[in-house]
């Protein structure tokens, strides 16, 4: 077990580079075995989410190799259906390979997946498009059996909500259904958008991605391609609110303020002073923070709920009232004990949470729950007066690669100890 060990109060000063997007190079990774060749994907950042989906793929018959932050896979030789319980457990983005593997081999076996506990998530919606497309599902034993004996054929699927990831899902099993698949209400992250490039690099016949209808054209001849993921932008999130708590100026490069803009124009009316480049977010912190109108988590491009601990973090320290409401999770503020811990003034009735800015936070024992949860608690622990000490790191593994080393090229006075 590691933990943080983070002395609070200095300010931030310098550049950092945004490693590449975790839940845009999960389902990349899936989708490379939809086609029987070499696929090669650079700026994947070595996350245990990404470990685990390396560890499906060669439990699958692909060949992985990694070189830096570029990862190669090679699925000629892909055998496997199945995806065993234990790795299936290391993470809920899991079950996006249900639809490659039905797309590539007509049957896939696996149990239900794993994760962060952030309450309900249920697979029912990926289910119910895997059905569309012509799959039988049965459930056995703690286990899905999918199969389409018949084959996959096109149809319109219609979502209920739009879920980012019955949206992959949806994308890449209709790669392998004969003729023309609408997935409407789809889900318009730019994850998924990233998703499609690639696919297009495959030769899959995919449009529409960043819309709320998508497109595929199926049973396309795919072969080997390359692609560079996006930057995560929850990590760029992440490191703007450090800077907003912590105060001083920092430079953000390689991500697109475009999908960022719900979080600046927060961090902007909070006090802070926002430039954007073409691939850069430039942040100045000087004067306390003040509360900003209700802040609504939505799905993009609203408010994003990954975005939201943090910024609630920054918004603890600083003057006024700020209102938060999560729209996407159940158990969402997760962090909010711990930050009381710390001193914030911070009240939860359901789904709303109300924060009152307070003149200082102070150094604490801090245990992360979850993954943007324990990012929440570095972001507070450097705004915060003295040393804290979180645990709970391996939260932060799956999303954050190098935090520590980021962090403390910007100034911050972090250490991770065993």
């Amino acid at each position: 077990m590691s933990a943080y060990l983070v002395e609070g109060g200095n300010r931030l000063q310098g550049t950092a580079r945004v490693h590449g997007a975790k839940n845009s190079v999960l389902p990349i990774l899936a989708a490379t075995i939809l086609c029987p060749g070499e696929s090669v994907v650079h700026n994947c950042p070595d996350l245990s989410d990404v470990r685990a989906s390396i560890a499906i793929l060669e439990h699958l018959g692909c060949r992985v190799e990694r070189a830096g932050d570029t990862v190669t896979v090679d699925a000629s030789a892909l055998t496997g259906r199945d995806v065993p319980d234990a790795l299936m457990r290391e993470m809920r983005s899991s079950v996006i390979f249900l639809g490659a593997i039905l797309a590539r081999l007509g049957e896939a076996i696996m149990s239900f997946p794993g994760g962060c506990e952030l309450g309900p998530r249920p697979i029912d919606l990926h289910l119910a498009a895997i059905r569309s497309l012509g799959a039988q599902v049965r459930e056995q034993g703690g286990e899905l059996h999918c199969s389409a004996a018949g084959g996959l054929a096109g149809c319109e699927i219609t979502f209920s909500i739009p879920s980012v990831g019955a949206t992959e899902n949806a994308m890449l099993c209709a790669c392998g259904a004969e003729g023309v698949t609408v997935i409407c209400n789809a889900a318009r992250e730019p994850e998924i958008v990233d998703l499609q490039a690639f696919l297009r690099a495959l030769g899959a016949d995919v449009r529409g991605a960043g819309t709320s209808v998508i497109t595929v054209r199926g049973k396309k001849p795919l072969h080997g391609g390359e692609h560079t993921v996006m930057p995560d932008r929850i990590v760029a999130a992440t490191l703007l609110t450090a800077v907003a708590a912590a105060g001083g100026e920092a430079e953000l490069l390689g991500t697109d303020y475009r999908q960022l803009s719900t979080v600046t124009a927060v961090l902007t009316e909070a006090g802070c002073r926002i430039r954007s480049g073409s691939d850069s977010i430039h942040i100045c912190r000087e004067a306390p923070l003040r509360g900003v109108r209700p802040i609504r988590t939505a799905p993009y491009p609203g408010f994003p709920t990954d975005a939201q601990p943090p910024v609630m973090a920054a918004l603890c320290q600083g003057t006024g009232t700020t209102v938060f409401v999560e729209n996407m999770f159940e158990s969402r503020y997760r962090h909010v004990d711990e930050l009381s811990r710390m001193g914030a003034d911070i009240r939860v009735e359901g789904k709303v949470a109300v924060v009152c800015g307070v003149e200082r936070l102070h150094g604490a024992a801090l245990q992360a729950a979850d993954l943007r949860g324990g990012a929440a608690l570095v972001v507070a622990a450097l705004g915060a007066e003295g040393r804290s000490e979180i645990t709970g790191l391996h939260h932060m593994d799956r999303g954050y690669y190098g935090l520590e080393d980021t962090l403390r090229g910007l100034g911050a006075d972090i250490v991770r100890v065993p």
